[in-house]
């Protein structure tokens, strides 16, 4: 794995991961902790996070193959999902959840191509079936122990700490795009500067 693959593997290890700390509360907090919120409105939440999330992804996914600076839009992406984590820690309204949900949506329809488009482009020839499953059993590792993690501090610390340490390890993840994305001016600066022009 190249430096640029590993870095991707661990800040999506962190959101992932700080992601899955709120996945098993998130509908029990909609339902009982939210003025309006319902198992239904949890769904409502759900489907317009996923509805947002497809209909951005397509586009973008276009846009972001005919331009260089993948790693800035996946900061720019991660950066927006990592603040909906925030946003519900002051949420006391059904329609605050949706509109949370829909910028949720924007956020991944804006990561996950940049994502993709940058590990494609790293990962090492040969090594594609082990380094997707290396990335696949980190991630989802991670996930599993954190979603037991996130009902014990939910359960013994209450919802807006739950919320809080979210964010934190999605901001965590955040932080090592951005470091990502200043190696890759870096990068293209001292190659600009080193061609004859």
């Amino acid at each position: 794995m190249n430096r640029t693959t590993k870095l991707l593997m661990l800040s999506d290890i962190l959101m992932l991961t700080g992601l899955g700390l709120i996945q098993p509360i998130l509908a029990i907090f909609i339902n009982d902790g939210v003025a309006g919120g319902s198992v239904l409105s949890a769904g409502i939440a759900s489907t317009l996070f996923l509805v947002t999330k497809s209909l951005v992804q397509l586009p973008f996914g276009m846009y972001i193959d005919r331009v260089n600076n993948k790693s800035r839009w996946l900061l720019v992406g991660t950066s927006i999902v990592s603040c909906v984590p925030v946003m519900y820690m002051f949420i006391d309204s059904i329609y605050q959840v949706y509109i949370a949900e829909i910028i949720n949506g924007v956020g991944s329809g804006l990561a996950y191509p940049a994502w993709v488009a940058l590990w494609s482009a790293n990962v090492e020839r040969g090594s594609e079936g082990f380094e997707w499953s290396l990335y696949s059993t980190s991630t989802g590792l991670g996930t599993a122990f954190t979603a037991a993690v996130g009902a014990a501090i939910a359960s013994m610390l209450g919802f807006t700490a739950t919320f809080m340490f979210t964010s934190v390890m999605c901001l965590m993840g955040s932080g090592i795009i951005l470091m990502l994305d200043r190696e890759e001016r870096v990068a293209v600066k001292s190659f600009a500067s080193a061609t004859p022009g």
